[in-house]
């Protein structure tokens, strides 16, 4: 199925894998006919669907460099999730996509230094990039990552995180939490004030995603730092429904954010009314 033009038919396919990562985050690996069900690229989303059980949205969370397996992780908030996280391997699903504008991982991004910010469940579309860029190292410069949620018990993907991510050359991780937890021996804090207290240099790409309000505040401080919104990308997949700009509630202004993003560049955001 790779390779299909039509986005729009959904694909039979198979939970062949689910992984806890979180009391209320689930990743679940798909597969169709076998193999994944098509290609896609850092950023981009899929509809996952069940008949009678409802059907959403969601970030790719693997890797286009994993041949073998796509993703997604799930966090349990409302009837679809619900019955996504009472699956069990086996359980088939329709799949389509991919939808939306990619991060610019092969443009962009080539030969600079990125800087990932992420809060809560925030870091499942980011883990993507990370790992494509993880994977072509020789294309990228430094990474750093900046990840932080409410305890250590909500950090998705932490047994990645520590036992891959923090051994790469070039890539320094730093985690936060958001209040003092017993056997928690790192960085107490919120991600936007890390962001600053760390220090980063502004010769470098950001990427954040995570809560709309530590969105606000974490751009905030990277203004302060001294970076341009014309170096700061974000992802905004949740305001997507159809994925291909027919239902309209994802349109704001002249936009549609599942055909002209769900990856915007701040500056671009600009553009757009104010409720956005």
């Amino acid at each position: 199925m790779t390779g299909r033009n039509e986005t729009l038919i959904p694909a039979i396919a198979e939970i062949t894998d689910i992984r806890a990562e979180t009391p209320d985050v689930k990743t679940f690996a798909v597969l169709a006919d076998g193999k994944k069900p098509f290609d896609h690229k850092p950023g981009q989303c899929a509809m996952l669907s069940v008949p009678g059980a409802g059907e959403a949205m969601f970030s790719i969370t693997s890797s286009p460099t994993d041949k073998e397996i796509m993703e997604f992780s799930v966090k349990k908030c409302g009837t679809f999730t619900d019955f996504l996280h009472n699956c069990e391997p086996g359980q088939q699903i329709t799949v389509r996509g991919p939808y939306g504008r990619a991060f610019p991982v092969d443009t962009e991004f080539t030969g600079k230094d990125l800087l990932f910010i992420a809060g809560g469940i925030g870091l499942a579309p980011l883990r993507s990039v990370i790992n494509y860029c993880r994977d072509k190292r020789e294309n990228y410069g430094k990474l750093d990552i900046v990840y932080g949620s409410r305890s250590k018990n909500d950090l998705v993907f932490y047994k990645e995180i520590t036992r891959q991510w923090s051994g790469d050359k070039d890539v320094n991780v730093y985690l936060t939490i958001d209040r003092e937890q017993d056997g928690w021996d790192g960085h107490v804090g919120f991600v936007p004030n890390y962001v600053k207290e760390l220090g980063f240099d502004n010769n470098r790409v950001a990427i954040v995603c995570g809560p709309p309000i530590m969105i606000k505040f974490t751009v905030a401080n990277l203004l302060d730092m001294g970076f341009e919104k014309t170096q700061i990308y974000t992802t905004m997949e949740m305001k997507m429904k159809c994925g291909v700009g027919k239902c309209g509630r994802c349109n704001i202004g002249s936009k549609y954010v599942c055909k002209d993003g769900p990856v915007f560049r701040f500056d671009e955001l600009d553009k757009l009314p104010d409720e956005y």
